[in-house]
C-alpha cells in the first residue's frame, strides 16, 4: 500500500510474482523506515530527482503525492527537482550536496572524491552509501515503470506539469 492507502499499479505488477514482491518489500521496509541513514527529506530528494532525470512520470507522481509535503518540499522545490539545478536558491547546503551527488551519479554512474566528501560532510558515511543505493534502486524502478508504460495514478501530475 502507498502512504495514501491505495494499492498502486506498480505494486499490483509485483504481486503477480510473490517472491519478487517479498524481496522488494524487504528493501522498501528498510529505506522507508527510520533505520535508513537518510532522513525522509533526503530520501525523497534522491527519489524525486532520480525519477525526474529518468523521465519516470509514474514514479515521480506517486512520490510527490505521497511524500512531498511530509518531506517539506514546496512548489519551488518540486519545480527545481523536475527541471532545475542543485544551485537553485530554494536549496540549503545539505540539500545541494545530496542533489549534486544524485546528478553526478546519474550522469557518470560514479561520484568524484569531492562530491562524495561533500555528501559525507553534510550527512555521514552511512547516509552517503544509502544515497547511492536508493539512487540506483530508483533508476531500476524508473526503467521498469517506463518499460511497463504504467499510466499515472488518478490525481497525479506528470513531471512536465511543474
Amino acid at each position: 500500500m502507498s502512504s495514501s492507502g491505495i494499492l498502486i499499479q506498480l505494486f499490483r505488477v509485483w504481486a503477480r510474482r510473490p517472491e519478487l514482491a517479498r524481496s522488494i518489500a524487504g528493501w522498501g521496509s528498510y529505506y522507508f523506515s527510520r533505520r535508513s541513514a537518510l532522513t525522509l527529506r533526503q530520501r525523497e530528494l534522491v527519489i524525486d530527482r532520480t525519477t525526474a532525470l529518468c523521465g519516470a512520470d509514474y514514479e515521480w507522481a506517486v512520490h510527490v503525492v505521497c511524500f512531498a509535503e511530509k518531506a517539506g518540499l514546496d512548489a519551488a522545490h518540486l519545480a527545481s527537482l523536475a527541471d532545475g539545478r542543485p544551485t537553485d536558491d530554494c536549496w540549503h547546503t545539505t540539500d545541494r550536496a545530496v542533489l549534486e551527488a544524485v546528478d553526478e551519479f546519474h550522469a557518470t554512474f560514479d561520484l568524484s572524491d569531492d562530491t562524495r566528501a561533500n555528501v559525507v560532510a553534510v550527512t555521514d558515511e552511512d547516509a552517503a552509501l544509502d544515497l547511492v543505493l536508493v539512487c540506483g534502486w530508483y533508476h531500476a524502478i524508473s526503467f521498469a515503470v517506463r518499460v511497463l508504460r504504467l499510466p499515472r495514478e488518478p490525481g497525479t501530475e506528470p513531471i512536465s506539469a511543474l
